[in-house]
């Protein structure tokens, strides 16, 4: 049994962007699945990755833009933005911000050969590069356009393994990355001031905070110490000591940190022991305007869970948890429509929406209402969230653990629209104050 209290006039602040996106639902080159972001007031979606194998060498990437590096970066001539601009202008036409990482497409057969993910070699040059991209979608420099688009990343797990055999993202060390960022941080705010915010470094995670090893007392400060490990506890460990590192390299330099991004793969109890970490890290380092983002999350990339209620449920019940802690923005990985495990939104064979994606609408009903109001569960497997615009009140409510009886305060002119097996955030009949919530359902309730 849970018991949901909500008040409708007690205001918290803003439903924030727990529901923005990896990459976008693209069709080769189309964008008529982007409906979709729209139907789910989906804020914003991150450009990493886009477009998949082969769209690595169209969209985004800096190398796909500037393709010459020996060019001269002040030369309209020099860019070539033909794919990144569509891209763009249709995320606009559907009201969806994009979240620009700067940098490169990962590498998965870096073993056999690595392209692009070497440190640049000239990294002030490379800064006045993204500058000018920059300049292209928010100033409309070369025939460019005045997006204002606020967030721009710098590059992407650089911290993805211990060196060139095992790091498919950045074969150079980890000071080189330090030294990219600082070049390119201090040249853009220096550029752009407040009308952007910079940040990175989009983070693998910090899985290891919530394990333990022999010897090993302080996980946080673990790695280099005197012990055995295996490779991927190595790999771990180096997180926790590349995040350490950056973030007394950002605190000594003065460096801009607009916010910090980083990854998760694991659910929604272990994630946030994971942000209780960077809470407390960025906290104790005096950064506590840096805006936090979990950018690349997902708790169902199997076969086996992929496109379930419980990918849905798991899914839904993050978005809940983040908005009430220290989270500015997250970005499911990913909207894509493809054969991959972690594409979790669309059917690959039909293109029809998963369960997942209407989690993401039944959010995104929440984010259109505005403001987040006072919402209290009585138990750790029920998730609940509560919003208002003044005259519509929302609340949404997943249930994580086995059929549970819930009992609620909600007035009695409330519309239930469910999430299971036969419906998908459709209306049925229910009385709000006391009904029964089954395994991996989820119920969104409006005022009628």
């Amino acid at each position: 049994m849970a018991n949901i209290h909500v008040d409708f006039n007690k205001k918290l602040g803003n439903i924030k962007p727990m529901h923005g996106v990896g990459q976008p639902p693209m069709d080769g080159k189309s964008s008529y699945y982007f409906k979709y972001l729209k139907e789910a007031h989906i804020p914003y979606s991150r450009l990493h990755d886009v477009g998949g194998a082969y769209g690595g060498f169209l969209y985004v990437d800096i190398p796909n833009i500037f393709r010459d590096f020996n060019a001269d970066e002040n030369d309209p001539k020099s860019y070539d933005f033909t794919f990144t601009d569509w891209l763009i202008e249709s995320l606009k036409e559907y009201g969806c911000e994009p979240v620009y990482r700067l940098g490169v497409t990962i590498e998965n057969y870096h073993d056999t050969k690595a392209y692009r993910i070497f440190p640049p070699a000239d990294m002030e040059k490379w800064a006045r590069v993204c500058e000018h991209i920059i300049r292209h979608y928010n100033e409309g420099w070369a025939d460019g356009y005045h997006y204002n688009i606020t967030y721009w990343e710098i590059w992407n797990e650089p911290d993805n393994g211990v060196d060139e055999r095992t790091n498919m993202m950045w074969h150079g060390t980890m000071e080189q990355y330090f030294e990219l960022y600082k070049a390119a941080s201090t040249h853009l705010k220096a550029c752009f001031g407040d009308s952007i915010k910079v940040g990175g470094y989009a983070s693998c995670g910090f899985y290891a905070v919530y394990e333990t090893y022999e010897g090993v007392a302080d996980n946080s400060a673990a790695y280099g110490t005197d012990i055995s490990v295996d490779e991927a506890t190595e790999r771990k460990l180096y997180h926790l000591a590349f995040f350490q590192k950056f973030i007394a390299f950002v605190t000594k330099e003065k460096l801009p940190l607009d916010f910090f991004s980083y990854h998760s793969y694991v659910n929604v109890p272990l994630t946030l022991k994971m942000q209780d970490f960077v809470e407390k890290s960025l906290r104790d380092a005096g950064l506590t305007d840096t805006e936090i983002h979990l950018n690349e999350w997902n708790l169902a990339h199997t076969l086996q869970n992929r496109g379930t209620l419980k990918a849905c449920a798991e899914t839904t019940a993050m978005m809940c948890a983040m908005q009430n802690r220290k989270m500015a923005m997250m970005c499911y990985y990913d909207a894509r429509i493809g054969a991959s495990v972690y594409a979790g939104m669309f059917n690959p064979l039909t293109y029809e929406p998963f369960p997942t994606y209407y989690g993401f609408k039944a959010f995104g009903s929440l984010y259109a209402l505005g403001t987040q109001t006072d919402c209290k569960s009585d138990s750790e497997e029920v998730y609940a969230v509560a919003a208002t615009d003044g005259k519509t009140n929302g609340l949404l409510i997943v249930n994580t653990g086995e059929d549970a009886e819930i009992t609620t305060d909600l007035p009695q002119d409330m519309q239930a629209y469910i999430i299971d097996e036969s419906h998908s955030l459709e209306p049925i009949a229910l009385d709000g104050n006391r009904f029964l919530l089954k395994q991996y359902q989820v119920v969104y309730f409006e005022t009628k």
